[in-house]
């Protein structure tokens, strides 16, 4: 069992603009975070698929990249929506689960990729490799805030 919380949320309204820090967003099945990229189709990557609705890193993964790589990383220049802490974001591929009220299936790892080191202007890939976040579906409608319990 898993419990866990989010340090912070990000969300941005255009593929390649600055994540902005919000206290809320409103999460929808089949959308995401209400204001954000790939809920308005603006991601780079966006296609309908569920894998692009949300997107979570965990705050120890970046804090291990200050500390095994020395490469320091704000929570937001990780582009991942949702950062959590106490919660292996690893083992929730296939799984269901809860932030807050809202329900989340993870869908697949959030790999790093050439493109976030483009953006951070950090080299990012090496110490973010299967710690990159993961990918992950909408399954109720909700309110996702800082401070909610991630659990199962």
């Amino acid at each position: 069992m898993i419990k866990g919380a989010v340090e912070s949320i990000h969300i941005a309204s255009a593929a390649k603009v600055p994540m902005c820090a919000v206290d809320q967003a409103q999460a929808t099945p089949g959308v995401g975070l209400e204001g954000d990229r790939y809920a308005l189709g603006q991601g780079t990557f966006f296609k309908p698929q569920p894998d692009v609705e949300l997107t979570l890193i965990e705050a120890e993964a970046i804090e291990a990249l200050q500390s095994d790589y020395q490469v320091e990383l704000a929570p937001g220049e990780a582009r991942r929506n949702v950062v959590t802490r106490g919660v292996a974001l690893n083992h929730l591929v296939g799984r269901e689960f809860r932030i807050g009220e809202v329900k989340i299936r993870g869908i697949r790892l959030c790999e790093p990729c050439s493109h976030l080191q483009a953006l951070s202007g950090r080299p990012v890939i090496k110490g973010l490799i299967h710690r990159g976040g993961l990918r992950a579906q909408v399954l109720s409608s909700g309110t996702i805030r800082v401070g909610d319990t991630v659990s199962e």
